[in-house]
């Protein structure tokens, strides 16, 4: 596969991509069956399930008793019919007013992928143990009481995306050609919440939105979708390990010659990722003067080497490239060589291989042995490797023998087939009747959302090593939402020591835990104000 198919087919996918090429090789290892001598798939009638279990979680020293109800909702197409069955996983605390309850929604991303990285790995009552930079040890893993679970906040409501965990369709090939697309997907997950609200009779309930990774493209569209559309005013929007516009990612800048804008946006976590690894030349410290310093390069004399093009002075290339050096710890020579533009797959391999190492790519705190030192760019994600199998064991247990659900049934981790058929066209507000075509930008959705709903609040959360989405990736995209100053002081944005899944690294994710709930809570009715996480100022004030 060239480089571009590569980077298509893996590095696309902006939340757990590596559950992607697990479900691939997984696809790839079973026989192949004649298409011929096939027959059709019936359709399936589908019916809302639910199974109700009883349990409790201390959070801060305070035990919380609640209700799980583990089921399915059942959408139906234009013509209102049933065409597919999303399943959840709710969390309702008892002996409280649910009618002045907050209630958060929440899904990871992909797009196609489950929500158990959400559920067992930050703040479901139970929590998955993991390694907290190397790979997990095999079976049997640990699931223990989650003393960062959200429920001392808000009910917590898990959604599989379509396709995904328990979610099925009707019809499987009509529904991944209906569902499998970037408005689609969104208006599928609309529908759930809008039938999840009368169900629960929880209309008059705080509503929250948490996404991860693509969750964050799909809560910018979500969000304005349910208020202009559905006349549901959220809350909050809280974003972890934000995409708005895919367009900007490091994976693949070089679909776009002449935009440099994703090398200069990637390099602070690059400088982030050689200064844990200690490979810098001159490794300061502290890491965030040197993240300082790097922003300012890299939107200053870097940006303007890199909008030179190929009329860059030679002296004044090399004398870029020693800077770069510098700040990633690669050398000179291979920048050079790069035309000091390295996407993110290189920088994985490159960073470590005189080790013979690869770096981790949604968490680049992570390393593991490089599949071919000759390779241009990573071959696969050491993150991904060291703690998926953890997360689906232990979930899979869980969902089974706690929630009494799911017993005879397979549990996705991914939606199969989502590509190459997921349609990444998208219709933005203000456009009258078509879709633009190409990676979405979903940067102007998420500023209709804001001046739709003035009162509507918005938390970006980064991790420093994430090399799927850049942290200050995300803070330029924040930067520049049309919106006016006034608007963006609804916006807070926190920074974190940890990777794409910052609640992966334990101090990250107390720290996590302590913002989204002063954000739920609302900071101005704490006496202590946010918790630790780097909090910085606001989109427009920045």
């Amino acid at each position: 596969m060239n480089r571009f198919g590569r980077v298509m087919v893996v590095a696309m996918l902006c939340s757990l991509l590596a559950v992607s090429v697990v479900a691939q090789e997984n696809e790839a290892d079973e026989p192949k069956r004649d298409a011929r001598h096939e027959e059709p798939q019936k359709p399936v009638k589908l019916e809302p399930k639910q199974s109700e279990t009883e349990g409790s979680v201390t959070v801060k020293g305070t035990r919380i008793d609640y209700k799980a109800v583990a089921g399915t909702i059942v959408l139906t197409d234009k013509k209102d019919q049933p065409s597919a069955s999303l399943f959840y996983a709710a969390y309702f605390k008892k002996g409280v007013d649910a009618s002045a309850r907050p209630l958060m929604f929440l899904y990871n991303g992909g797009p196609g992928s489950s929500t158990i990285w959400l559920h067992v790995g930050a703040f479901g009552p139970r929590r998955v143990v993991t390694a907290d930079d190397e790979h997990t040890a095999p079976a049997p893993y640990g699931l223990v009481n989650n003393d960062y679970s959200l429920l001392d906040v808000s009910d917590l409501v898990f959604i599989d995306a379509p396709g995904a965990g328990f979610s099925t369709f009707a019809d499987k090939e009509k529904g991944e050609k209906e569902y499998y697309g970037v408005d689609a997907d969104a208006d599928a997950f609309a529908q759930f919440i809008s039938r999840f609200l009368s169900k629960y009779d929880r209309w008059n309930s705080p509503k929250y939105l948490f996404g991860e990774s693509y969750g964050t493209t799909r809560s910018a569209i979500l969000a304005n979708l349910l208020q202009g559309d559905k006349a549901i005013d959220l809350n909050g929007v809280i974003l972890l390990s934000q995409v708005l516009n895919m367009g900007m990612l490091i994976d693949f800048p070089e679909t776009t010659p002449g935009i440099d804008l994703s090398y200069q946006l990637a390099l602070p976590s690059y400088a982030a990722t050689a200064w844990y690894h200690k490979t810098l030349p001159n490794r300061p410290a502290g890491l965030k003067p040197l993240l300082a310093e790097v922003e300012q390069f890299a939107m200053g004399e870097y940006g303007q080497a890199l909008a030179m093009g190929n009329a860059l002075d030679p002296a004044r290339r090399r004398a870029v490239a020693e800077k770069l050096h510098g700040y990633t710890g690669l050398p000179v020579n291979y920048l050079e060589r790069a035309n000091l533009r390295v996407n993110g797959g290189e920088f994985e391999h490159a960073l470590q291989i005189e080790s013979g190492l690869t770096t981790g790519r949604l968490d680049s705190r992570f390393s593991g042995p490089a599949m071919d030192p000759l390779n241009q760019s990573a071959a696969y994600d050491p993150q991904s490797a060291a703690i998926s199998s953890a997360y689906h064991a232990a979930f899979n247990d869980y969902v089974r023998k706690q929630l009494q659900f799911g017993r005879d049934q397979t549990y996705h981790l991914f939606a199969e087939n989502t590509f190459p058929g997921w349609k990444f066209e998208h219709k933005q507000p203000g456009f009258p009747s078509f879709a633009i075509p190409g990676f979405p930008n979903t940067i102007p959705d998420l500023a209709a959302a804001m001046k739709y709903n003035p009162r509507l609040r918005v938390m970006l959360n980064s991790g420093y090593y994430d090399l799927a989405t850049p942290y200050f990736t995300a803070d330029y995209e924040m930067r520049h939402l049309p919106i006016s100053p006034e608007l963006a002081k609804n916006i807070e944005t926190y920074h974190y020591e940890s990777g794409h899944m910052v609640y992966a690294h334990l101090p990250s994710l107390a720290a996590l835990h302590d913002n989204v709930a002063a954000f739920v809570k609302g900071s101005d009715n704490l006496e202590d104000g946010p918790a630790t996480g780097a909090k910085v100022p606001t989109a427009m004030a920045r």
